[in-house]
């Protein structure tokens, strides 16, 4: 009896194969997601930025926004404790 060059594949096999490559399609969408997001938001600062505003205190602004208020307060007042010893104030 010949064997057949083809191997059945077990369905759990399958199943596995299908989601991995489900998962690999999924993230390279939300990779050229991610780039099409990063884009509109360079065009963004750059409009403000020909509108007249400083695009890093507006960088600056965001990354603040982010943070917890207590972190940010606490932040805030070891750089002005610094910038006080450092006779910068």
């Amino acid at each position: 009896m010949a064997t057949s060059a083809a191997v059945k594949e077990e369905p759990a096999t399958r199943f596995a194969k299908d989601q991995l490559k489900s998962i690999i399609e999924r993230i390279e969408r939300l990779e050229e997601e991610k780039k099409t997001i990063s884009d509109d938001i360079r065009d963004v600062y750059a409009e403000a930025k020909g509108n007249g505003y400083d695009v890093k205190a507006l960088r600056t602004i965001v990354r603040m926004r982010k943070q917890d208020p207590n972190e940010r307060q606490e932040a805030e007042t070891i750089l002005e404790t610094y910038m006080q010893a450092l006779g910068m104030l």
